[in-house]
């Protein structure tokens, strides 16, 4: 359940309400918005005396909450969460449409910082690389862990692009924390419950992958860990999902965006290159994604494809990418939106 605000409720009377909530054994999470504050109530309520909550100087109603995820739910926030990030601050779900790109990994300092001045002079705001690298194959390029993340940090002193990179397991957190803006979840790791409750007690954004196979209401549950474990900054991304359909990698279900919106408060990338596999396919479904409503885009970009340790089939070079971004500014404009 919720505890609505009235208009003009000032700390103390939120912070009573916070105390009231303890009291009955629940936890709170305390929302501020434009016009009101709601405080979140989290646990078993079956013992709670609602109309001593009610009566609280300066609530105004107690709403339940249908949905099995609360802290993401737009029934708990109306107002578009917008998470800051990089040294831009750049807020994703805001009026402006945030494109991130690079390569699928971190394959050299030449190679990334050739690809980061790409992203950059093509207008986008993120740059995105793995230095860790799950792959299906045990024998398949693994990435330059640590070096590769030190990398990424000179890019973004050189370019001042946030930098966006996965962390595959407990053990990479810190490091990734130590040199990344925005920390990854791939859509294996999903449903990796420790890993999202760890993340959930970090200081940075976190983007969230679905899973290949994931309904939309366990890929909601999985963003909640991260928000319950006390880090509200979760960025949501469509990856594609796994069909019967052999013409594309993955099936990128691109009507999940306006109802991802529809259903939560947060921010909501598309992620084109992964949901296709193939680089002919990414402009089109780029385009439609911000058509869509999606608040941002996480392409592969690298700046020789032909011969890319890792996706090159679905990776775009910097030409491509500059050409993309001009014309899905013209499907931002068209939709309400600035790019």
């Amino acid at each position: 359940m919720i505890v609505v605000m009235k208009p003009g409720a000032d700390k103390d009377h939120v912070d009573h309400v916070v105390k009231l909530v303890r009291e009955f054994g629940l936890r709170d999470h305390v929302i501020y918005g434009t016009d009101r504050t709601v405080v979140a109530c989290i646990g078993d309520k079956r013992s709670v005396d609602k109309g001593a909550i009610e009566n609280a100087p300066m609530v105004e109603r107690i709403v339940p909450i249908l949905s099995p995820y609360k802290m993401a739910s737009t029934e708990v926030k109306r107002e578009r969460t917008q998470v800051e990030i990089g040294p831009l601050q750049f807020a994703l779900g805001g009026e402006k449409v945030g494109i991130i790109a690079g390569p699928c990994a971190v394959e050299s300092r030449e190679q990334l910082l050739r690809i980061a001045d790409a992203v950059k002079a093509a207008g986008c705001v993120g740059l995105r690389g793995g230095a860790f690298k799950p792959r299906t194959s045990p024998y398949s390029f693994q990435g330059m862990r640590e070096e590769g993340l030190k990398l990424l940090a000179e890019a973004r002193d050189r370019t001042g692009l946030a930098v966006v990179t996965e962390v595959t397991g407990l053990e990479t957190i810190d490091a990734v924390v130590e040199y990344a803006d925005v920390l990854q979840v791939g859509a294996r790791n999903m449903q990796h419950y420790p890993l999202l409750e760890s993340l959930g007690k970090v200081g940075k954004p976190v983007m969230l992958k679905r899973g290949m196979s994931a309904k939309l209401d366990e890929w909601l549950l999985a963003a909640e860990y991260i928000i319950d474990a006390g880090n509200p900054r979760v960025i949501l991304c469509e990856r594609g999902i796994r069909t019967y359909e052999e013409y594309v990698r993955f099936t990128l279900p691109l009507t999940v965006v306006p109802e991802l919106r529809e259903r939560t408060h947060l921010p909501v990338v598309v992620d084109p290159s992964h949901g296709t596999g193939h680089a002919h396919l990414v402009p089109a479904m780029s385009r439609a994604a911000v058509a869509a409503g999606a608040d941002g885009l996480l392409i592969e970009a690298h700046p020789d494809p032909e011969h890319a340790a890792s996706d090159g089939a679905q990776s775009i070079d910097p030409k491509s990418l500059g050409e993309l971004v001009k014309s899905l500014r013209k499907v931002a404009q068209a939709v309400g939106r600035e790019l």
